[in-house]
């Protein structure tokens, strides 16, 4: 025989504190947006662009069958020493990076330190240098790079002697800048202030204990 019964149910701000915090547990479990990275990553790829990284891409497949390209960017976080991110590129000169940017975050230095780097190191081997960077291993951070550097000459000059260990640190100080990033944005939206807005603008309802009912 069915029975009714009856329960009643709270929103966020009628919890008490212990439930609250529950209700946040929840919702930092489960309810965050799978996408929740996409800004960083857009961002990144403008600032790869712009210091002249052409980053590769592969193709992820849809729900509804289609396909679409993404960048090669990968990252683990947050909380053990080999959590990071990392990236597979071509790199190659861009005319007027620190300028560029500089216009383009003008209050990031780190940018504009890699940037003035990677043009000082161009300006010894008369602009001349590329590189590419793969993924290797399980992991995901800096180190995780296989980096390749070449000087393209067309009298066969020799890269000097700092150039290959100068382009390679300035990639994986690029990807150590990502993963600062991703960082900042995770725990800027796992905040209990963002967490709460979320959770209210959703209409999310909760037991008195702070379990997630509707």
């Amino acid at each position: 025989m069915s029975e009714i019964i009856e329960i009643t149910v709270y929103r966020l701000d009628e919890l008490s504190d212990a439930a609250r915090d529950k209700a946040r547990v929840w919702y930092r479990e489960g309810g965050f947006d799978d996408d929740w990275y996409d800004a960083v990553y857009e961002d990144f790829q403008r600032v790869a662009e712009i210091l002249g990284l052409n980053l590769k891409t592969r193709t992820v497949r849809l729900m509804g069958g289609g396909t679409r390209q993404e960048p090669c960017i990968w990252f683990r976080g947050f909380w053990s020493q080999d959590d990071g991110a990392c990236f597979e590129t071509f790199y190659a000169y861009r005319k007027g990076a620190p300028r560029l940017i500089r216009e383009y975050a003008p209050k990031d230095t780190e940018l504009h330190r890699i940037a003035d780097a990677l043009q000082a190191i161009q300006r010894r081997n008369f602009y001349q240098l590329r590189a590419e960077a793969g993924h290797r291993g399980h992991y995901c951070h800096e180190y995780c790079m296989g980096i390749s550097v070449e000087r393209d000459s067309p009298t066969y000059q020799d890269m000097t002697a700092d150039a290959e260990e100068g382009v390679i640190e300035a990639l994986r100080d690029l990807a150590r800048w990502l993963y600062r990033q991703l960082e900042r944005e995770y725990y800027y939206l796992s905040s209990d202030e963002v967490v709460d807005e979320a959770i209210i603008a959703n209409g999310y309802t909760f037991t008195e204990a702070g379990h997630r009912f509707g």
